[in-house]
């Protein structure tokens, strides 16, 4: 009897060892296991708890430093009233959610250009372009494109990788519209083909960032992509501050200022990021003024990064976009006199095809050794998306006149422009008549950004729900109205002062809904915290 019993505790045990070597984790043994193996001496003790292989303080810090405030918080509150207003109908003081927090202009039943996607369909589906039914449905000019741009496509595969700069064909077209718009030659071998223009700007980050000791000069307020982006790639933002109270203006002193500030602080700055139209100022450049930052960046060996994604968002009839280049190579610098680097995409303008994902960035002023490198990263990501490629060749070389599409094209372009003009005055007077708000002209891009003058009381209930005072009034309008804009405290700004971001895209339909709302609101509480 006792050989049995001395023989089943030694199989116990030599189970338990192997169940312990096989799971490794205690809570996987049986409780019998568990406690032979703490009534045995010769038993391994049961191991310790182990740390989550992941968490916040074992992620990289760069990615909990950078944000992006455009689909931050805010929206995610927006997006779960949402679906509250779906399962609940009633349950709010409004009936629908007005995204009003970033450019995305069909997201808010904006039209795609006709022409635009007609030639994308036919790219994309090519064994309909020999029945005899496409010539019904679709434009000639559109087939005639379409088979165009297949023929530059190696097998005439939209499914295919193409060269890792983008199909050379399309990098032409592109090519040869800036050097209609710009009036300078343009070369298909300084476009880099990328998926829309956000990629492009990591890109050249990932370039020029060796370390934090390295600084980007960018416009306060700014764009978050560059913060968070600069962010990510371990630089340093060195700020520059655009003059409220002269329109949004760039001066060139401010750029001095800062420029010594961070060489004092052991900052070596590498580039000089201008976005014209402003994102989210609004605000278009006057040609002496580019001629001054370009002027500016030659002197002090800068790269010139000039963000130009909203060229075709030009509302006022006295100012007039310039491209960078077009304004360098005026000045008598040529290829090799400035490293300049222009931004376009497809999603912004009167396109608006932000989920296409298209754009490019021309790269001029670079060493061929540079250039390589360039090419490398490019080449890491094998290649854009085709349908975006082929977009941007689209919009840098729309129908012209006498093709069958000229009419119908311009017609929806201007449509579209007027109307937005129209949205951005309707939305701007609005603004001016709030108690305590100031609004500059939006001249072009897709945003307004008023400024607030909040009651000392307000500021006092933000600080003890731990918001800043502008995204704490931008959560109680989401709240009354249903209106989604974006504090501008996720863009930076002057400090003590509060703004918000407010797109012009909503349809004219909304609008007056918009303004009605957001002037009840504002009065409302402005009321509840006066001093």
């Amino acid at each position: 009897m006792r050989r049995f019993v001395i023989g089943r505790a030694k199989s116990l045990v030599t189970r338990s060892h192997l169940y312990h070597h096989r799971y490794q984790d205690q809570s996987l043994l049986c409780p019998f296991s568990s406690s032979l193996s703490r009534f045995l001496s010769s038993s391994p003790p049961p191991p310790s708890p182990m740390a989550p292989p992941v968490s916040l303080a074992t992620i990289n810090p760069k990615v909990l430093q950078c944000e992006y405030a455009v689909r931050g918080e805010i929206v995610t509150l927006a997006q779960n009233l949402q679906e509250d207003l779906k399962s609940n109908p009633g349950s709010h003081p409004f009936d629908e959610i007005i995204y009003c927090n970033i450019g995305n202009p069909q997201s808010l039943n904006q039209q795609p250009i006709t022409f635009f996607r007609e030639v994308l369909a036919l790219c994309d589906h090519p064994s309909i372009l020999d029945k005899s039914e496409t010539q019904g449905l679709f434009s000639a000019d559109a087939i005639e494109r379409a088979w165009q741009i297949l023929d530059q496509i190696p097998g005439r595969a939209t499914g295919a990788y193409s060269h890792s700069q983008g199909i050379k064909g399309l990098r032409d077209t592109i090519a040869a519209g800036i050097e209609a718009r710009d009036g300078f030659p343009a070369n298909a071998n300084d476009i880099f083909l990328t998926d829309g223009a956000s990629p492009a700007v990591h890109m050249m980050m990932q370039l020029l960032i060796r370390s934090e000791e390295d600084g980007i000069l960018c416009p306060i307020p700014q764009y978050p992509l560059y913060s968070a982006s600069i962010a990510l790639h371990g630089g340093t933002l060195v700020p520059y501050y655009l003059d409220e109270a002269a329109g949004w203006g760039l001066e060139t002193s401010e750029l001095k200022k800062q420029l010594e500030d961070a060489k004092s602080k052991g900052i070596t700055v590498r580039a000089l990021v201008v976005i014209n139209p402003g994102n989210p100022t609004g605000q278009v450049l006057a040609e002496d003024n580019q001629r001054e930052i370009v002027e500016f960046c030659k002197q002090e060996g800068l790269v010139l990064l000039a963000d130009e994604v909203y060229q075709e968002n030009v509302y006022v009839p006295e100012k007039k976009f310039h491209s960078f280049k077009k304004v360098s190579r005026s000045m008598g610098y040529g290829e090799d006199d400035l490293p300049l680097v222009s931004f376009q995409s497809v999603s912004k303008g009167y396109y608006g095809e932000c989920g296409k994902r298209g754009g490019y960035m021309e790269v001029t002023g670079f060493s061929p050794e540079v250039r390589e490198q360039i090419y490398k990263m490019a080449s890491v990501n094998l290649c854009s998306n085709i349908s975006g490629q082929i977009l941007a060749s689209l919009i840098m070389s729309p129908p012209k006149v006498g093709d069958e599409s000229f009419d119908s094209y311009s017609a929806e372009k201007d449509g579209i422009l007027s109307s937005l003009a129209r949205r951005a005055k309707t939305l701007e007077d609005a603004l001016k008549n709030l108690e305590g708000v100031t609004c500059n002209k939006a001249e072009g891009a897709m945003y307004l950004f008023p400024c607030i003058q909040l009651p000392e009381k307000a500021i006092k209930a933000a600080e003890a729900a731990k918001k800043a005072p502008d995204a704490f009034y931008c959560q109680r309008l989401l709240n009354a109205t249903g209106v989604v804009v974006v504090p501008g405290s996720g863009f930076r700004q002057v400090p003590g002062t509060w703004h918000f971001r407010c797109t012009i895209l909503p349809q004219e339909d909304k609008i007056p809904a918009i303004v009605s709302r957001l002037t009840e609101f504002h009065k409302s509480f402005m009321d509840e915290f006066r001093d």
